[in-house]
C-alpha cells in the first residue's frame, strides 16, 4: 500500500482554503494510507474529515525542544512515505524532507524536491490556485469540489432564530489592522433587517458585548462553537459579515454567502475566502470602512 504523507500546521483559514486540496490528493491515491501532519488545535477537524486515514498533531515542536524534535523525526522516518505533499510550504515543513528521507518523493518548494513547485509567480498567486498549480506539477490534474456534508451539527442547544445572520469581528491578536472596529460592527448589527448572531473565541467576547450592546438583538456564541458548530451555522445563516480570519473561510467553505472585509493588513488578491458565495470588500484603512457601504454590498451577496 502507499504512503502517504500531507503536511499542514496551521492556521484556521488556511486549513479551510486547503479542503480542495486535501479532497484531490484523496480522489488521486484512492487506496493509498494518508497521513496528514498538522497541529493539535486542528487534529480534531482533520480527524472528522473523510480525506485521511490518519491524523497527527505534533507538527510544529519548538526549535528548541530537542526531544520533542527528536521524536518527531523518528516517527516521520519511521513512517517510511513514498509521497509526501507539502502544502505548507514554508522554511519549516521544507526541512521535514530530510526527517522523513531522500527515498520519499516530494512536492513542495524543499530544495531537492522530486516534484517541486517551480513557478517563480507562485509568491504572487492566490493560496487556492497556487496550492493546484503546486499539485498539477506533482501529476494532480483532477479538483473535484470538496463534500463537507461531514462538518456539521446539532445546534438545538443555541435556540438560534429562524433567520439569521453572521457577524465574525474577530482577528489575529497581532494584526489589529486586520479587524473592523466593533463600534462599526454594532453599528452595521442594528440597521439589518434580521438579528446576528456573532462567533468567534472566547477572547472576542468582549467585541461581541459591544454588539450586543449597540443591537439588542443580537446572540453572542464567541467561545461556544466548535468547527462543526461554525460550518453548521454557515448553512443556516441568511449571509456572514466578517473580517481576514479563521471562521470567516471556514464559513465560507462552507457555502454561506460570505462578505469578508479586508485593509492594508492584507491582500485579497493572496487570500480572500473562496466559495461558491463569497466575495471581499476591501478599504484602507479598514477603520474608515462605513458600516453604510458594508451594508450596500448586502443586496449582491444575498
Amino acid at each position: 500500500m502507499m504512503r502517504v504523507l500531507v503536511i499542514k500546521l496551521a492556521a484556521l483559514g488556511d486549513f479551510a482554503q486547503a479542503f480542495g486540496p486535501f479532497a484531490a490528493i484523496r480522489a488521486h491515491h484512492p487506496g493509498a494510507r494518508i497521513t496528514l501532519l498538522t497541529t493539535r488545535a486542528y487534529a480534531p477537524l482533520a480527524r472528522m474529515a473523510p480525506w485521511f486515514d490518519e491524523v497527527w498533531e505534533d507538527g510544529r515542536p519548538s526549535w528548541s525542544d530537542i526531544p520533542a524534535l527528536w521524536r518527531l523525526a523518528r516517527r516521520l522516518h519511521g513512517a517510511r512515505f513514498d509521497r509526501v505533499y507539502d502544502l505548507q510550504t514554508s522554511a519549516r515543513s521544507s526541512r521535514y524532507r530530510w526527517f522523513v528521507g531522500r527515498q520519499a518523493e516530494w512536492s513542495g518548494i524543499a530544495r531537492g524536491a522530486s516534484h517541486p513547485h517551480a513557478n517563480p509567480a507562485r509568491d504572487a498567486m492566490h493560496t487556492v490556485d497556487r496550492q493546484r498549480d503546486q499539485l498539477r506539477m506533482a501529476g494532480i490534474t483532477a479538483f473535484p469540489e470538496p463534500d463537507l456534508s461531514w462538518l456539521d451539527a446539532d445546534l438545538s442547544r443555541f435556540a438560534l432564530p429562524d433567520r439569521f445572520c453572521l457577524l465574525v469581528p474577530g482577528a489575529s491578536p497581532g494584526r489589529p489592522a486586520k479587524r473592523w472596529p466593533e463600534d462599526r460592527f454594532g453599528a452595521l448589527a442594528a440597521s439589518l433587517a434580521l438579528p446576528a448572531v456573532v462567533i468567534g473565541g472566547p477572547a472576542e467576547t468582549p467585541l461581541a458585548a459591544a454588539i450586543v450592546a449597540a443591537a439588542p438583538g443580537t446572540m453572542d456564541l464567541t467561545g461556544r462553537t466548535s468547527f462543526a458548530d461554525i460550518a453548521a451555522l454557515a448553512r443556516r445563516a441568511a449571509f456572514c459579515i466578517g473580517n481576514d480570519t479563521g471562521p470567516t473561510h471556514l464559513v465560507a467553505a462552507a457555502g454561506c454567502p460570505t462578505l469578508a472585509l479586508f485593509g492594508e493588513d492584507s491582500d485579497p488578491a493572496l487570500c480572500a475566502p473562496r466559495g461558491r458565495r463569497a466575495t471581499f470588500l476591501r478599504h484602507v484603512p479598514l477603520a474608515g470602512l462605513e458600516p453604510a457601504d458594508v451594508a450596500a454590498e448586502l443586496p449582491r451577496l444575498t
